[in-house]
């Protein structure tokens, strides 16, 4: 069996999520020359389904082609993407402070879906998964939000919130994975890796 994997995720989360299920592994990041924002952009008329699908596996392309070119030992590669869903609008990652009060506030008293989708490369073999669960936020004040936003913690996460922090405050439900909510759902990813042969 493999000792370890690639990650080619710069999310501090997902290597913690790893580490909780005793996978090794070693970051697999872009070079300051790679584009890699621009494959998150959404095309017109994509379900959050489709999208998060999408996304996952240009990441993946994009993390194996890096992996042939810098020479390094080969393993398995994983790669992660979570999208926020309201209805059939993607709320992704906040541009500023104004754009993170918007989407809390359209989060504010709903059920909103998050989509994290999974895929890993080993050699020619390529499998994927995809968690959906469902959050529900409390009513939240627009001093909340503001309280919030000015913490910082939005920023840089979809749909502006992390569920591991201060955001858990106003969130009265959730049904599905909270790993998966998080950026990596480790009862999919666990499967996909054993199914390569890798140990969990």
């Amino acid at each position: 069996m493999t000792s370890f994997i690639y990650l080619a995720s710069q999310s501090p989360r997902r290597s913690q999520l790893l580490d909780q299920i005793g996978v090794a592994h070693t970051l697999l990041l872009p070079s300051p020359e790679e584009d890699a924002e621009s494959l998150e952009i959404i095309q017109r008329g994509e379900t959050p389904l489709h999208y998060v699908q999408r996304v996952t596996s240009l990441k993946l392309d994009a993390a194996v082609a890096r992996l042939k070119s810098r020479g390094l030992p080969a393993a398995p590669v994983l790669c992660s993407d979570t999208t926020v869903a309201l209805n059939r609008q993607i709320l992704g990652k906040p541009a500023d402070a104004s754009d993170a009060q918007r989407m809390l506030n359209a989060l504010s008293g709903q059920t909103h879906r998050v989509l994290t989708a999974v895929a890993v490369q080993s050699g020619r073999k390529r499998r994927s998964a995809v968690s959906i669960s469902r959050v529900t936020f409390a009513e939240m004040t627009r001093a909340q939000i503001n309280i919030y936003v000015d913490s910082g913690e939005p920023m840089g996460k979809a749909g502006a919130y992390g569920v591991q922090g201060r955001a858990a405050a106003h969130i009265a439900r959730i049904q599905g994975s909270y790993s998966g909510i998080m950026g990596l759902p480790l009862h999919e990813t666990a499967t996909l890796l054993r199914q390569l042969g890798i140990s969990c």
